[in-house]
């Protein structure tokens, strides 16, 4: 399957420009998904250029490299005026309805092959804990206020 996934807000908390700090298990996930389940990742996200590789580089760096970057495949020349829509089996983003879910609930629904309104039923059982942060980015981020970092 092909897997598109956004970065900022997505693979990292939202701190664009910068790179946010990592949210939790999303990298964890990614490289499963693709080294014990075979899917094609592509990074697909609004940055372009010196950002993008900014993005590129913090998956690397963290021993994860993606199948192509904003393209369908690596060797795609987009010109002027084509669409960077990306033929792409799912998508995961923080802008889906619901906010994203954990990310150990993204992989139970994309390795059990869920790919129909039953995976939305799974992911969406519980919106309320959806909507909120992570406890984990919640901790960290009571952590910097108390630091005076925040």
């Amino acid at each position: 399957m092909t897997i598109a996934v956004d970065f900022d807000g997505t693979i990292v908390e939202h701190a664009y420009p910068k790179i946010g700090r990592p949210i939790p298990f999303a990298l964890e996930v990614l490289k499963k998904l693709q080294r014990d389940e075979h899917h094609k990742l592509i990074l697909w996200t609004m940055r372009e250029g010196d950002l993008l590789q900014e993005a590129i580089d913090y998956c690397e760096k963290n021993d994860l490299k993606f199948y192509a970057y904003n393209k369908n495949f690596p060797e795609e020349e987009l010109q002027e005026g084509d669409s960077r829509k990306i033929a792409a089996d799912l998508f995961i983003d923080d802008r889906n309805i619901g906010g994203l879910p954990d990310w150990g609930i993204i992989y139970q629904v994309i390795k059990s092959g869920l790919n129909d309104m039953q995976s939305i039923d799974i992911m969406m059982d519980k919106p309320k804990k959806q909507i909120q942060k992570n406890w984990l980015i919640r901790l960290g981020e009571a952590l910097d206020k108390s630091k005076g970092r925040y």
